[in-house]
């Protein structure tokens, strides 16, 4: 059985990839900062027959995100697929963004993808049987709205070290590929006691070429695919998965 390491796993496109995987028979390791929302979607799993584990971490501390691969291997023995989920924001302007909230943001978005990457490799590698390394990107990586300069530029960072890390983890069969989401609609994919059901109005649905908001099932779908043996011939690609919303010129009546 093949196991799932998946960061900000207990809501939103994390939940939703965690529970994918459960069905395709994957044993599902998480780590999330909200210890309800995990052990919520844990038990999720397990209503599903399904194998998980939930520990409590931050993707910004190394420290403990080492401590979450132990875990795993104590629990499970082997690490096959990775999701880098994690990802946080910090609003406000541009011209008055706090450098220790900017640093935030890349700490947790752009080091901690890559040391979860590196922890992963490293068991891979030794274990001789290859792997998946999955980032999750945004479609901030390459298009913007104002005083957004921390999380696109963690994006953009993401990007590049996707397929920087592709050349260099092929030579040990592992395969590296970012997913770029677009407007996901999560509300319904909250710890239940915050969970809300989306309302969204016929302008937000029309102005995506495909005629719908997106959802975290978009997301975790396309994770399963780009893990699985089907996509064996792709490694260091940038999947957008937006509803078209990036293809579409925008031009002032």
């Amino acid at each position: 059985m093949k196991t799932v390491m998946i960061t900000a796993g207990a809501q939103g496109i994390g939940r939703a990839a965690a529970l994918r995987f459960a069905e395709a028979g994957y044993r599902v390791s998480l780590c999330d900062t909200d210890k309800e929302a995990g052990l919520e979607t844990v038990r999720h799993i397990h209503k599903l027959g399904g194998q998980a584990l939930f520990l409590r971490g931050d993707a910004g501390s190394a420290e403990e995100m080492r401590r979450w691969f132990k875990v795993t291997d104590e629990e499970y023995g082997t690490v096959d697929v990775l999701v880098n989920n994690a990802g946080i924001g910090r609003g406000g302007s541009m011209l008055e963004l706090d450098l220790d909230d900017f640093d935030r943001v890349l700490g947790v978005n752009l080091r901690g993808t890559f040391v979860c990457a590196q922890e992963a490799a490293r068991r891979m590698r030794d274990s001789g049987g290859g792997g998946v390394i999955i980032n999750i990107a945004s479609t901030r990586a390459l298009m913007s709205e104002p005083d957004t300069e921390a999380y696109a530029a963690s994006k953009g960072g993401i990007l590049a070290l996707t397929h920087a890390m592709a050349v260099s983890l092929g030579r040990h069969g592992i395969r590296v590929h970012a997913i770029s989401p677009g407007w996901i609609e999560t509300g319904d994919w909250q710890y239940s006691e915050r969970a809300k059901t989306p309302h969204h109005s016929e302008e937000d649905r029309l102005q995506h070429p495909v005629g719908r908001v997106g959802v975290p099932d978009d997301i975790a779908h396309a994770c399963l695919y780009l893990a699985g043996p089907h996509a064996s011939f792709i490694t260091g690609q940038n999947l957008v998965i937006d509803g078209g919303m990036t293809v579409k010129m925008i031009y002032a009546e």
